[in-house]
């Protein structure tokens, strides 16, 4: 197995203020961009691990900081001695350091560097076992999946010993659930439509292209001016009609009781869902808005910044979709216990989408979870948001409205050198 000799770590930025790609009523106005990190290891086919935490501009720099502090955690580490034992290497990352683990602990700016480490480790694990990360993880066994994991602090709502047996129970019908994956693909839901910024015209005409390429779900920003939101609601609806599914993201701009009369004005427009109507960290709060609020399912996650915050919104009954983040979580071990916990109290996983490279990510996680975790499609959908796909060596694939299974070894997140160059911030070309 390699050895990794050496951490490398950049700051890439990519210009979607220009546009007004991604904007919401609390980002009015972000540039899309990732901390980066690549593994280098000393195998002879100069086999390396890539990944990234994603980030919306300024900020960044300090990321990178984060990782470089984490790095000699890292360096000199054999590939083996970490997959032998994830779960212990997990910990003693995100926890080994007390002094670092003081600037979360678990959350923050040190956590999301702890996921670009993460990620690149199982990245580079895929990529040296020659499968895709969801095969990697759908080929596993229940007990050695689960050694890949950290039940620090969430056993009173899973044991590892109860994860167990939700995933042997999974296992009849995981090779028919991955031949329906490969036949069939991933359900979508869109976002490109709905960005804040956009005008009418360009909403009407992406709501369009949207439906002649098969697209049945989409979502709108909403969280500024009320009779603002009630007028792209009205417009959305006269071009997706009645049948399509429209979601609604709030993006955390509203208090408790303003997020329950903002939504009871919008649903006249039949919203399937409210995302991050409040405070990410208001798990309460959370479990009021749904109450009031139902039927109109509510939905958060982007935001959640650890297992236990999701423990603890599962254990409320605060929420009914889990929008799980594959960066703001610590990595992919992290992110398989959040499936777990999920598929316990029976929350369908969304994961959020919005952002440079998360689609990329996501897909993998949503395959792996219908697969092995949850075993079903009810209730769940994938984001998607059609912005620097092509900067990725293999990018997602979509059609009719799905993602497509992801074949090349790996977790999907390595970038071309020469858009790493030309976004390279502040010097590269993109930035002059």
């Amino acid at each position: 197995m390699p050895k990794i000799q050496r951490v490398e770590v950049q700051d890439i930025r990519f210009p979607t203020s220009r546009e007004l790609d991604g904007s919401d009523a609390m980002n009015a106005a972000p540039d899309y961009s990732a901390t980066y990190v690549i593994l280098h290891t000393d195998a002879d086919d100069g086999l390396t691990g890539h990944g990234l935490t994603f980030t919306i501009g300024r900020g960044n720099e300090v990321c990178v900081a984060a990782v470089e502090s984490l790095a000699s955690r890292l360096e000199g580490r054999s590939l083996s001695d970490i997959t032998a034992d994830m779960g212990a290497y997990w910990r003693e990352l995100t926890s080994g350091d007390s002094q670092l683990r003081w600037l979360g602990p678990e959350k923050g700016v040190i956590h999301l560097a702890s996921a670009a480490m993460i990620n690149a480790i199982w990245d580079l694990w895929a990529k040296r076992e020659g499968k895709p990360v969801w095969k990697l993880l759908a080929d596993m066994t229940p007990e050695a999946l689960v050694r890949c994991l950290d039940f620090r602090f969430v056993t009173d709502a899973l044991t590892p010993e109860e994860a167990i047996g939700l995933l042997k129970r999974r296992e009849a019908g995981k090779a028919e659930r991955e031949a329906a994956m490969r036949e069939h693909g991933y359900p979508a839901y869109t976002t490109s439509a709905g960005w804040l910024g956009y005008s009418e015209d360009k909403m009407r005409a992406l709501c369009r292209e949207a439906i002649a390429d098969g697209w049945e779900h989409f979502k709108q920003k909403v969280g500024g001016d009320i009779e603002e939101d009630r007028r792209r609601a009205r417009i959305l609806r006269e071009e997706i009609g009645e049948e399509r599914l429209l979601m609604m993201d709030a993006n955390q701009m509203w208090d408790v009781d303003e997020a329950i009369v903002n939504m009871r004005r919008l649903a006249e427009f039949r919203p399937h869902w409210i995302e991050e109507p409040t405070s990410p960290d208001d798990v309460l709060g959370h479990a009021e808005i749904r109450h009031r609020l139902a039927p109109i399912g509510v939905a958060t996650g982007e935001h959640c910044h650890n297992r236990v915050m999701f423990k603890q919104l599962f254990q409320a009954d605060a929420i009914d979709f889990c929008q799980l983040d594959a960066a703001r979580l610590g990595g992919l071990n992290e992110v398989i216990v959040v499936l777990l916990l999920a598929a316990k109290y029976d929350i369908p996983v969304c994961p959020h989408g919005g952002g440079v490279g998360l689609c990329e990510y996501t897909q993998h996680i949503s395959m792996f979870d219908y697969i092995a975790v949850s075993g079903s499609l009810e209730g769940r959908l994938l984001e998607y948001v059609d912005h620097l796909h092509e900067h990725f060596v293999d990018p997602v694939q979509m059609r009719r409205g799905h993602y497509l299974v992801p074949e090349a070894p790996g977790y999907s997140v390595t970038m071309k050198a020469d858009s790493l160059s030309a976004h390279q911030f502040p010097g590269g070309s993109a930035w002059q």
